[in-house]
């Protein structure tokens, strides 16, 4: 019996050591897989406005990039609504994400993001709309986009080259919070303001929406009869409502230019129905912003800015678009 008690007793400390050592095991692999670089990685892209076309292709490059790199992009869109945009941020927060995407709704007023984001020491990139002007971004902060001026002055430029240096000219402007609205208009300005037979006839907001832009250009055309000849549109959108208001007047004498280059202005400009677009380059804006987030999570030290060219894209080399 004896015996039997002293074998019995050496295989329960047999088990009990061989129990420790898988514990031990298992303890080294699970800290293997909670290295940072093991770990999921979650970013919040906050978005201004899905219904906006352009910004789909921003938000579809930026997912197109995340996957590529294996993150998680959780998109939320705060519909031109800027509290509701710091809702949505601040609920970033306090879901521990690893970094946060903005495109602004309103640039004048993205203080308390960027201090609630730099607080909580989260790396933060705004994409697209600019809510620093001339200023560098504070610190943990960046901004991927293009210099808004540059697309108004490359329209006011090729306006001059077609229409010569008389003439009347409307302008419809996105939403007037936001910097690409004001700079691109300012950049119409610059260069029509060189030509003292030129009149800007008017200025009015279309918000970067087609029906608002053609209702718009409905009454410009009433009002101004032939003296309208030309529409500068700060986005594709607006232009393509003008040219739609324009061809059920049966005016085709009026020259209509976008900015974007989304798909549909591209194939305009290709058949004749648009005089020109400016790219805004979404793809990279979008995954320009993930890669910023990506160097800084890996502990590399990106430029604050990264500007995205803008190009004028006319039927001479629309192909190179298509």
């Amino acid at each position: 019996m004896k015996k039997i008690l002293a074998l019995m007793l050496v295989l329960v400390l047999a088990i009990g050591l061989f129990g420790c050592g898988g514990g031990d095991t298992a303890g080294e692999d699970t800290g293997d897989a909670g290295d940072a670089g093991d770990e999921a990685v979650t970013i919040g892209f906050a978005t201004c406005n899905m219904n906006d076309t352009f910004q789909t292709y921003i938000v579809d490059a930026a997912t197109a990039k995340a996957t590529e790199l294996g993150y998680t992009l959780d998109v939320q869109d705060a519909q031109e609504d800027v509290v509701k945009q710091q809702d949505q941020v601040n609920a970033m927060i306090s879901q521990g994400v690893d970094a946060i995407v903005v495109v602004p709704v309103d640039t004048s007023a993205m203080g308390p993001i960027t201090d609630a984001v730099t607080e909580a020491g989260i790396p933060l990139v705004y994409v697209n709309r600019n809510p620093f002007g001339t200023d560098t971004p504070p610190e943990g902060v960046y901004y991927v986009g293009s210099q808004e001026i540059v697309a108004g002055r490359l329209q006011g430029e090729y306006l001059i080259e077609l229409m010569g240096e008389e003439g009347g000219v409307g302008i419809l402007m996105g939403l007037l919070t936001n910097e690409g609205a004001v700079k691109r208009t300012e950049g119409n300005e610059e260069i029509l303001s060189q030509y003292e037979g030129i009149e800007i006839l008017a200025k009015e907001a279309g918000d970067w929406q087609y029906d608002k832009a053609m209702a718009i250009t409905e009454n410009w055309i009433t009002a101004y009869g032939d003296d309208l000849n030309a529409v500068l549109a700060n986005n594709d959108g607006m232009a393509i409502g003008a040219t739609q208001a324009l061809d059920a007047a049966g005016r085709d004498d009026v020259i209509v230019m976008g900015v974007d280059a989304i798909p549909d202005a591209v194939n305009m400009v290709a058949e004749g129905t648009l005089d020109a677009t400016v790219l805004q380059d979404a793809d990279g804006q979008g995954s320009g912003g993930i890669e910023v987030v990506s160097k800084v999570l890996s502990g590399d030290t990106p430029e604050p800015i990264t500007w995205i060219d803008f190009v004028l894209v006319t039927p001479e080399n629309v192909a190179d678009f298509q």
